[in-house]
């Protein structure tokens, strides 16, 4: 055989091996997969998933990960604190599509500060209302820390996935009569919400917060229905 062909067919054979071993989209896989049972805690205690440590990591950060500035909103409730919240809607992140919630940590007077230069306020339900944040403030914003996560997984989950996954809770609290039933890891800082009528949710939180998440999901649950 022609030693031109030779070397054309062994060229061809590396580059079609070399792109069997990459992901769709020509991304190869991931050293380290940022998964979400994947969880683990550093010298102080704090949650750490997805490659982000919960009370350290930014938006900035969670913006480099997904590789997207995702749509960030302050959230005004009757009654409660506002919350400071950035959406990622259907991010790819080793190989699992999800949306991403990121609540924002912000102290009193940034909440105020924002909620008084926002660019738009809409009204989302009778009791809430949703700001748009003014230009000015987004770089303030982006060095944020991520005080908590909510991972909503594009495919639903079953117990018996979940369990393979994240093992046994350590309990499993219901939600009124809706019929969602939450699960509750404590050492991970981890609350999983299955929903037979629609989405489950992941939540991630520091484990010393984890005793407040509860008693937030308790509370929704003594609450009548409309």
């Amino acid at each position: 055989m022609d030693r031109k062909i030779l070397f054309g067919i062994l060229a061809a054979t590396l580059i079609a091996v070399s792109l069997a071993i990459m992901l769709p989209g020509g991304k190869a896989p991931d050293a380290e997969p940022k998964l979400p049972w994947r969880i683990s805690l550093d010298a102080l205690g704090n949650s750490r998933v997805f490659g982000l440590t919960l009370g350290k990591s930014t938006l900035a950060d969670a913006r480099h990960l997904l590789r997207d500035e995702g749509k960030v909103s302050l959230f005004i409730s009757k009654g409660e604190a506002p919350v400071l919240e950035a959406y990622f809607e259907r991010m790819a992140l080793s190989g699992l599509k999800a949306d991403f919630v990121f609540v924002l940590e912000a102290d009193e007077s940034q909440l105020q500060g924002f909620y008084e230069r926002g660019a738009r306020i809409a009204r989302t339900t009778e009791m809430t209302s949703k700001v748009d944040l003014a230009f000015e403030d987004m770089q303030q914003v982006a060095q944020l820390p991520i005080k908590l996560i909510n991972y909503i997984p594009v495919t639903n989950l079953d117990e018996a996935l979940i369990r393979s996954r994240f093992g046994e809770p350590d309990s499993q609290i219901p939600e009124g009569d809706s019929g969602v039933m939450h699960w509750i890891y404590p050492a991970q800082g981890l609350s999983i919400s299955l929903n037979p009528e629609g989405k489950e949710v992941l939540q991630y939180t520091n484990p010393a917060e984890v005793e407040a998440l509860i008693e937030s999901i308790k509370n929704n649950a003594a609450q009548p229905s409309s």
